[in-house]
């Protein structure tokens, strides 16, 4: 049960990253955006691409870090696979979303981001293959960190961890404490009040999409350390992340970091007592008992 506390937490650092970006789109742009999962695999990827370059060109940076798996290569591959992540969000919407918003509805939206997807899933599993990746084949053994209860965790899992924290908390700072954070949350907030005190909407939606894009990325990447990367990172991930949004709330940044550890830590906790192929199916009872319970979710508002 303790291990499964364990794991759970790790993997909800994973969907707390990803759930950040869902819920300032959802938020501003006003649709449920079932795409932004494939953002974790373009991400995901990216890494492994200039993974390989880099490990290529310069043999030395395919170093491993200390007790990780991750390589000095993977770390820079890491900072690009983030701006070409964060570059392909914007993209999508100015090709595809922007123009669905000014000529469609909310509804129009949705169905787009279903198309978004498949179009990314296919292109990723055209382009490597359908078959399962790794960013590296040698063996980390695990910590044990108790033996009774027998409890064991990874390296990476650790540093995906605090990785995630520092990256979560980074981005509270900015939100909090500068000028740009008020701007993005004053746009969230009341778009048309904003624009009024000068701030450019479509700055505000350019960053939005930037910073969603950026932080899937570092998702993909750090779920990719601890588990095998295919074409399907989307699909499977989807489901939780979509969880973790409605359960803290859309709109509340804080509310998706709360959710991506809850959805976590029950989808984990849930194989102690039921069948491993019961798990995916967690999360979407976590989001049905959400909204018969809190429809706002934890810290989100009603909004007319």
């Amino acid at each position: 049960m303790i291990q499964n506390l364990a794991d759970g937490i790790l993997v909800g650092s994973v969907l707390s990253l990803g759930a950040i970006g869902l819920t300032m789109v959802m938020h501003m742009l006003r649709f449920a955006n079932f795409s932004h999962a494939e953002l974790l695999s373009i991400g995901a990827y990216s890494a492994l691409v200039f993974d390989a370059i880099f490990a290529a060109i310069l043999p030395t940076l395919a170093t491993k870090i200390g007790p990780l798996s991750m390589t000095w290569a993977l770390a820079v591959a890491l900072m690009l696979a983030l701006a070409v992540t964060a570059i392909s969000a914007l993209l999508v919407d100015r090709l595809v979303f922007r123009r669905v918003r000014e000529k469609g509805s909310e509804l129009s939206m949705v169905f787009a981001s279903f198309g978004v997807a498949m179009i990314i899933r296919n292109a990723i599993g055209l382009i490597f293959g359908l078959g399962t990746h790794l960013y590296s084949r040698d063996i980390v053994f695990a910590v044990v960190l108790s033996r009774d209860p027998m409890v064991l965790i990874k390296p990476d899992q650790v540093f995906a961890l605090t990785a995630a924290l520092a990256i979560m908390f980074a981005l509270h700072l900015v939100l909090s404490r500068t000028t740009l954070g008020y701007a993005l949350r004053a746009v969230a907030e009341n778009p048309a009040l904003a624009q009024v005190n000068g701030i450019r909407l479509s700055h505000m939606i350019a960053l939005v999409w930037l910073v969603g894009g950026g932080l899937a990325a570092v998702a993909g990447v750090f779920y990719g350390l601890t588990n095998q990367i295919s074409p399907m990172i989307g699909r499977d991930l989807v489901l939780p992340v979509f969880a973790a949004t409605i359960v803290g709330g859309i709109g509340s940044i804080y509310g998706a970091v709360l959710g991506g550890f809850v959805v976590g830590i029950a989808a984990n906790m849930a194989l102690a007592v039921l069948p491993s192929g019961y798990s995916p199916s967690v999360p979407f009872l976590i989001i049905l008992a959400v909204l018969l319970i809190r429809p706002n979710g934890l810290f989100g508002e009603a909004r007319a």
